[in-house]
């Protein structure tokens, strides 16, 4: 457990936080929960400029399809491209379309200490819910660097969810790890598992029984193929791609598996199995966003660089992968 020092460190935390969601016009923090979470797409016009009323009609058509969270400025919305003054835009307008409707989980992750904890104090700040933290990437560093990283970060004063995607960072966050830092931190409270591998859920859970850990922790996929197995598995959840495009599917596959309820699993997800795949058939979020102009649900399908707008050989193979799912 932590020291003298980590308990003063957290009451000050509790106090900034509480400053922090008194002093935000739009109230306390809302409780993040299982179910599905949108790893929302940022709109952005043919300019390259973020198309902040296609993000309205976004959010708009998540409360109406009952996604029960919303994931913004993650790795599918672009994040890494975006000033501290468009995510400020983007999280107002947030704030203003979903507070209090839908937990708002945003990404705040990123190698530089400084600019997590700028990030984080940003959405603290304008009233979001809970920072979605990666691994630092290209770095590797080690697990009690991890620890350090994380628990740092839970200092500032917001939920925490972990983010576990070695494909993308070089990283593993271990189960094990993922223990000692929900016990280091109670504002640690989940992670987002993004290796695909099912055998992850019990893993954590057996780490944090080990420690003794008797507290909720949310476990949610990041792994739109395996989701289903992932929450049959045990699991709570996801942040899923699927979702923007396919929001009520999605949400009801989850709330099918979290009944446990195998056979409604399998009649649910199977007409979106081929969206899960290839929506990943360049690199995320090019189909996704392509998908998501072709339904209707934004006027624009532009894309920052270094990513460019699908290539049209793709065009077929979502335009089946989108009949199949029930949504052209």
């Amino acid at each position: 457990m932590r020291n003298i020092m980590s308990v003063t460190r957290t009451a000050c935390c509790v106090a900034l936080l509480c400053i922090s969601s008194f002093d935000s016009a739009s109230g306390l923090l809302n409780p993040l929960k299982k179910g599905s979470t949108v790893a929302l797409v940022t709109p952005m016009k043919p300019n390259g400029d973020v198309d902040l009323q296609s993000l309205r009609g976004l959010l708009r058509y998540h409360v109406i399809s009952g996604t029960d969270g919303l994931c913004i400025l993650g790795t599918t919305g672009e994040a890494t491209t975006l000033s501290m003054k468009e995510r400020e835009e983007v999280l107002k307008v947030a704030v203003e379309e979903v507070k209090g409707k839908i937990p708002i989980l945003v990404g705040t992750g990123t190698i530089n200490p400084n600019s997590v904890r700028e990030q984080t104090l940003q959405a603290m700040d304008l009233g979001c819910d809970a920072a979605l933290v990666v691994t630092p990437y290209y770095v590797k560093p080690p697990q009690r660097g991890l620890i350090k990283h994380f628990t740092d970060t839970a200092d500032i004063g917001l939920p925490v969810i972990l983010y576990n995607v070695p494909g993308r960072t070089g990283v593993d966050l271990l189960p094990d790890t993922i223990a000692i830092c929900a016990n280091e931190h109670e504002n640690i409270i989940g992670v987002k598992e993004a290796t695909g591998d099912i055998s992850r859920v019990q893993k954590i859970k057996d780490a944090l029984s080990k420690t003794g850990y008797s507290k909720d922790f949310l476990l949610y996929s990041g792994d739109d193929g395996t989701t289903a197995d992932f929450v049959l598995s045990g699991g709570h959840g996801c942040i899923s791609v699927t979702a923007n495009v396919a929001a009520k599917q999605v949400h009801d596959v989850i709330m099918a598996a979290l009944d446990g309820n195998i056979e409604k699993v399998n009649e649910l997800n199977n007409p979106l199995m081929k969206l899960h795949e290839n929506l990943f058939v360049e690199s995320n979020p090019i189909p996704a966003k392509w998908a998501t102009r072709r339904l209707g649900l934004m006027e624009h399908g532009a894309i920052r660089p270094p990513m460019v707008e699908m290539e049209e050989k793709h065009i077929p193979l979502l335009e089946e992968s989108l009949l199949a799912a029930g949504l052209l």
